[in-house]
Parts: C-alpha cells; structure tokens; sequence
C-alpha cells in the first residue's frame, strides 16, 4: 500500500523560510508543498488546495498568523484543516515541555528541524483524521 501523500500549506512572509521548506519537503516523496508569503493568498489557497495541514507564521504584514487562523476557523470549507504556528516569537525551550501548545494553539519555535517539523506533522494530521 502507498503511503498518503500530504498536501501541505506554507503560509509565511520569509519567502527564504518557505524555499528551504519547500526545498525540505521536496526530498520526500510523502508531502505535497505549495507556500506562500502573503496571507490573503494563504487564505484563497487553503480553500482551493484543501491541505491536510497548514504551517503558519505569526507575524505577517497586512494579516497577522492568528487572523488567518481565525479567519480559516470561521469558514466551514477551512474550520478542520489544522495549523501550526511556526515561529521566531517563542523559544524552543517555551514549547518543549507543553507538547507544543501554548495556550490553545500548536507551536514550532523556529529555527524549525525539519525531522521534528515532519514528526510534528505526522502526529498532528493523525489525530485530526476521523476515526
């Protein structure tokens, strides 16, 4: 049997972080990236691409991580599709110990690991997917 292939969505405004990503992600024949830097267009491609997962920065210009999360919460085409938070604000040692949440939300403190980043991932869209 073939493994799922995860569509995943880059939404940051470092357009080196999404190339490095992409780049990352590329080497691995489970995962299907599309990245962008702006957050309207984040917006338009988690509805028309239906990711099994979305990466987020927290700050952007024009729409901040946190709107665009509230903002693919509201609507019912994007409300499942979970986020990370993928981030310079917090520090990996904020994260570690809480299992990546802080608050209510998922976070990766960046420098991002890409062997973390696809473990979080993985555990992530697992348990989002209905039993």
């Amino acid at each position: 049997m073939n493994p799922k292939i995860l569509k995943v969505l880059v939404i940051d405004d470092e357009e080196h972080f999404c190339r490095a990503l992409k780049k990352g992600f590329s080497l691995l024949t489970t995962f299907q990236v599309q990245t962008t830097t702006q957050a309207e267009d984040g917006l338009q491609l988690a509805k028309a691409m239906k990711p099994d997962i979305i990466l987020l920065d927290i700050m952007m210009p024009g729409m901040s991580g946190p709107e665009l999360a509230e903002e693919l919460a509201e609507d019912p085409a994007t409300a499942s599709i979970p986020i990370i938070f993928v981030t310079a604000i917090v520090k990996p040692g904020e994260v570690r110990g809480s299992a990546g949440m802080t608050g209510k939300r998922l976070f990766i403190a960046k420098p991002v690991k890409m062997d973390d980043l696809i473990k979080k991932i993985n555990q992530v869209v697992t348990k989002a997917e209905p039993s």
